[in-house]
């Protein structure tokens, strides 16, 4: 998936953030690894988080209404139809 800043979406917004000297060393040591500046860095750990963290919790959205709609379907059945039937009696033909 692209990362999309700010920048080239449209007018750039300013983002502060307060961090300790042992922080900031981590986070520059980490962007030089990977060949990058501190921001580029920050901004795109921040996002990638960002984006892990909504996926997981639309996941479990998701998830929540499948198990409604599942357990709705077990206490409340539809009524057997006529091609569910012929096929309920082609089972037990064939299987006993």
């Amino acid at each position: 998936m692209p990362v999309v800043t700010t920048a080239s979406a449209g007018k750039a917004e300013r983002l502060e953030a307060r961090i300790t000297p042992a922080q900031k060393k981590v986070l520059q040591r980490a962007a030089e690894l990977e060949g990058r500046s501190l921001t580029d860095f920050v901004v795109s750990s921040a996002q990638a988080a960002a984006r892990r963290i909504i996926e997981e919790h639309e996941i479990l959205l998701l998830t929540a209404r499948d198990r409604e709609v599942f357990l709705d379907a077990l206490l409340n059945p539809p009524r057997a139809n006529g091609k569910l039937r012929r096929a309920a009696r082609r089972y037990k033909q064939k299987h006993g």
